[in-house]
């Protein structure tokens, strides 16, 4: 690149890191946008919940996006994955795989994370397909269908109240012993949710879509949909190198203003919230570009 200095570099390039980009774009800043083409939905087939594109990929939307902000002349792009990112005095110096140094003024981490999945063969395979994070994203096409949510503890007995809205025909899975209280096994039972302890072996499916799920005692269940609630670590892996506070459950921290605990540092999107959604990172990055722009706004002035 013959330009290497900028007011702001995103780093990730999806819905997020695109709001930002166009909220920047919009205002005149010389943005450059860094994506390792890599979403966390890239397996879902149809995303849902965000009007205007309700049915729509995430792939197509995604498309959509980044050809409203090639409109900007001032946002310029950039395919590769930053592997380091420090504070030099009032700048950023952020590194690239390919060993580019680029400088910013600001940065705004819209990188998304990662969900880790637990060992059991067929489950990635189906994720996003028919193996599911959100009943808002994706419950709606499914309701009424057999069910099942494997989760554990109070996230499961919470997850089951939204889920038991869509379908009365509902198991939780707790992928062997469940360690929920008396009072919540009770409210299960009364509002008739079946509880499976088994531990799972595999999960059988179609091109992702489930069958089965084969417990290791050799029965089996039929279904249609699982619901799953797993771990996730932070897709940007040079935190450390910023400074960056999480939060307990592992998100960056960032206040009302997307700001982070690092000056100059903003994050937007899945990194920082546990809503995770095109409409939501949407938003938040919008809102993270608007900040951004007015605290270089008051600085020139």
């Amino acid at each position: 690149m013959e330009n290497k200095n900028f007011d702001v570099i995103i780093i990730g390039g999806s819905y997020a890191g695109l709001s930002a980009g166009m909220a920047l774009g919009r205002s005149l800043r010389n943005v450059l946008i860094i994506n390792d083409g890599k979403p966390c939905n890239r397996q879902t087939p149809y995303s849902h919940n965000f009007i205007t594109h309700d049915g729509k990929t995430p792939k197509e939307i995604g498309e959509l996006a980044k050809k409203d902000v090639e409109k900007y002349d001032t946002v310029q792009f950039y395919d590769g994955t930053v592997i380091k990112a420090v504070k030099k005095a009032a700048d950023f110096e952020v590194e690239t795989l390919s060993g580019e140094k680029l400088y910013s003024k600001k940065i705004i981490l819209a990188s998304g994370i990662k969900d880790l999945f637990p060992d059991i063969p067929g489950f990635a395979e189906c994720w996003g397909i028919s193996v599911l994070h959100c009943p808002y994203c994706h419950g709606y096409e499914v309701k009424n269908e057999v069910t099942g949510i494997l989760s554990n503890g109070e996230m499961a007995f919470e997850f089951s109240k939204l889920i038991f809205n869509m379908t009365k025909n509902l198991t939780l899975f707790t992928n062997g012993k469940a360690s929920l209280t008396s009072e919540q096994i009770e409210k299960l039972n009364q509002n008739k949710i079946n509880l499976n302890e088994d531990e799972i072996e595999r999960i059988e499916h179609e091109n992702g879509n489930i069958q089965k799920v084969i417990f290791k005692n050799g029965n089996s269940v039929s279904l249609k949909v699982l619901y799953a609630k797993v771990p996730f670590e932070q897709n940007f892996n040079a935190l450390e190198n910023l400074g960056c506070e999480l939060t307990e459950q592992g998100f960056i921290k960032a206040d009302a203003m997307q700001k982070t605990s690092v000056s100059g540092v903003f994050a937007c999107g899945d990194n920082v919230t546990m809503m995770r959604s095109v409409a939501n990172a949407v938003a938040q990055g919008n809102f993270a570009g608007a900040i951004v722009n007015k605290e270089l706004s008051d600085k020139a002035f």
